[in-house]
């Protein structure tokens, strides 16, 4: 499986965390992009139990974590990365994705 999406370290340790406590430790990541936002897109994430669409999702493993990408969302997400960042004002997950010409200030907003 190419690498097209990838996951952190860090990330990939909080979703196999979440997954666990929710029992669901064979399940996946889906990575997906949705109109809305004050940009344009935004970006969704969820668990995603059993094996997808198999006949359209593309399925990428990054650190230990399987991710389902539809082929749609995969044209804005090529290339980027799910991180999880813990802050003074709480955590998230978040992803830099090298394909956004603008984002806005909320970190879940893009344009392209």
């Amino acid at each position: 499986m190419s690498e097209l999406i990838t996951v952190t370290e860090t990330a990939a340790s909080k979703i196999t965390a979440l997954m666990a406590e929710e029992e669901k430790t064979s399940a996946g990541l889906r990575v997906f992009v949705q109109g809305g936002g004050c940009s344009g897109f935004q970006y969704g994430l969820m668990i995603e139990e059993g094996e997808g669409d198999a006949s359209a999702d593309r399925v990428f493993e990054s650190n230990g974590v399987r991710l389902y990408v539809d082929p749609i969302s995969l044209r804005y997400l090529t290339g980027a990365q799910v991180d999880f960042v813990d802050n003074l004002t709480g955590g998230g997950f978040t992803i830099k994705n090298p394909n956004a010409k603008s984002t806005c200030g909320c970190g879940s907003s893009f344009g392209v």
